[in-house]
């Protein structure tokens, strides 16, 4: 198996690292800052290929990919990407220039299987296929755990990107935290049961928008109505793979951190000190998150004011 990883601007896509691991540490990274990425896959990678491409293109990286694999790639091999918006592109292109079939979403890989999530992680199923084929994983579905402390030397293709007919690229919008799928955000602030209503779930909100980061809550938060259904993040909600997770008045019950993934960093605020999510955190704040709220958006309204990047806070 092969883990195939669409890098901008020198990053990791999100679920890159859980891809590299269900390939068994075999990676091909390719488009912009190829070897600033590999350095991310120090303990994880056992073989490392980079071919720099530069900009997404997704036409004409499928064409590419597919004549690279013809020497790279024997029978019966499987290439993984991350179903991240890229890897979602790039997947089925890459199947049509290879011949090969497509599976989507998958949550584990197999030789001559892949088991695919549905309704949203409520159940699964088994697709078979025969040889070789391209899949999708979803960011999230898997923890990974880091055996070395540095990452191999990469190997560098050096060959010229083949010419494909594709879409003219009008502009690079990045996504509204406010908006954009939870499972794909890269920051979340996430409420439980210790906010009191709909209001504090506001007050976290904006405070979410003023450092771009996501809404995340409890199935206690949702089920009172406190924010939308769909911002509840767990085993009856969604799967998510954040760098950052900040958590206020959550207590960490299993159904919740089963949908966590494997975040960079944890912040937990939360009055009782021995609950689950404190035990998760890289910073725990023992404190009345409802109290803190206000505070934090003070802060954050002056370091706005005193000319600080978004970005710096």
């Amino acid at each position: 198996m092969l883990a195939v990883l669409p890098i901008r601007r020198g990053e990791l896509p999100l679920g890159g690292d859980e891809a590299v691991v269900e390939a068994g540490g075999r990676c091909l990274l390719v488009g912009s800052g190829c070897a600033d990425a590999a350095q991310a896959l120090r303990g994880l990678a056992v073989e490392i290929i980079c071919w720099e491409v530069g900009a997404f293109s997704a036409a004409a990286w499928a064409s590419g990919l597919a004549e690279v694999f013809d020497t790279l790639l024997g029978d019966g091999e499987i290439v993984i990407l991350p179903a991240n918006p890229d890897g979602r592109d790039l997947a089925p292109r890459l199947a049509v220039a290879l011949g090969w079939p497509v599976v989507s979403w998958a949550h584990r890989v197999e030789p001559g299987r892949a088991v695919v999530a549905l309704h949203d992680g409520r159940s699964e199923h088994d697709v078979r296929f025969d040889g070789s084929a391209v899949v999708t994983l979803r960011p999230g579905c898997r923890g990974v755990v880091r055996d070395a402390p540095a990452a191999p030397d990469p190997t560098i293709i050096e060959r010229a990107l083949p010419q494909a007919a594709d879409a003219q690229l009008v502009a690079d919008i990045p996504p509204d935290p406010s908006t954009m799928d939870l499972a794909e955000a890269r920051r979340i602030v996430a409420g439980g049961a210790g906010l009191g209503g709909p209001a504090d779930f506001a007050r976290l909100a904006e405070l979410g928008a003023a450092i771009g980061a996501s809404l995340g809550a409890t199935r206690v938060a949702t089920d009172a109505g406190w924010t939308d259904a769909f911002r509840q993040i767990g085993t009856t909600g969604v799967t998510v793979d954040p760098v950052l997770y900040l958590a206020f008045g959550i207590s960490g019950a299993v159904q919740h951190v089963m949908g966590l993934g494997d975040p960079a960093h944890v912040v937990s605020v939360n009055l009782d000190p021995s609950c689950p999510m404190m035990a998760l955190a890289d910073l725990a704040v023992v404190t009345d998150a409802r109290a803190l709220l206000p505070h934090l958006q003070e802060l954050l309204a002056a370091a706005g004011s005193n000319g600080e990047a978004e970005e710096n806070r």
